[in-house]
């Protein structure tokens, strides 16, 4: 197809997803992609995330859609995936928790009735890892999130534009990735 190209997938710790309230498509599209800007500056469309795979359920009511809550050190990530995620489904309804996995996701948001922002990933792929890959994950997110600080703080233009949305706390956030890398084995 041309001019297609795939989104990065950006790590990102699930503190940082969670206190994120601004997302916007680039085109008037509904069915132009979904971004997100993180208080950090990271622009995201798709994420890569690792964690403990902690719950695992089947919520649906006329067909299997899954719903699953996925730990990193620094919170939950909430995943769902219905027959449009085949694969990742299946991987669901057959995995036993706790486990650790990796997943590689579009984010989604929705705006709830009381004004809440709810954020989840609908999974692209899904697998199970072993606690070295989880670490390695720990350490390169953090790796990228201070990559991100830094040049948030050092760049006044990325400043501005943070600071219309966000009352970002940096050092909160680089406390955040040092308590991560401290549970790494």
């Amino acid at each position: 197809m041309p001019g297609y190209f795939r989104e990065i997938a950006v790590r990102v710790f699930a503190k940082e997803l969670r206190d994120s309230c601004v997302f916007y498509r680039e085109e008037g599209d509904q069915y132009a992609p979904q971004y997100v800007m993180t208080p950090t500056g990271a622009r995201i469309n798709r994420v890569l995330i690792a964690g403990t795979l902690t719950e695992n359920e089947n919520i649906g009511t006329d067909s299997e859609y899954y719903r699953a809550r996925i730990s990193d050190p620094t919170g939950t990530f909430m995943v769902y995936a219905g027959q449009y995620q085949a694969e990742a489904m299946r991987f669901l309804s057959e995995v036993e928790t706790p486990a650790f996995v990796t997943v590689v996701g579009k984010v989604n948001a929705f705006k709830a009735d009381d004004g809440n922002i709810l954020i989840s990933i609908r999974p692209e792929h899904i697998q199970k890892i072993d606690e070295k890959d989880r670490d390695l994950w720990v350490f390169e997110t953090a790796q990228k999130t201070h990559e991100r600080l830094t040049d948030v703080e050092n760049n006044p233009e990325k400043t501005a534009e943070i600071l219309k949305h966000y009352r970002p706390d940096f050092t909160g956030y680089r406390k955040m990735m040092v308590e991560a890398l401290e549970t790494i084995q």
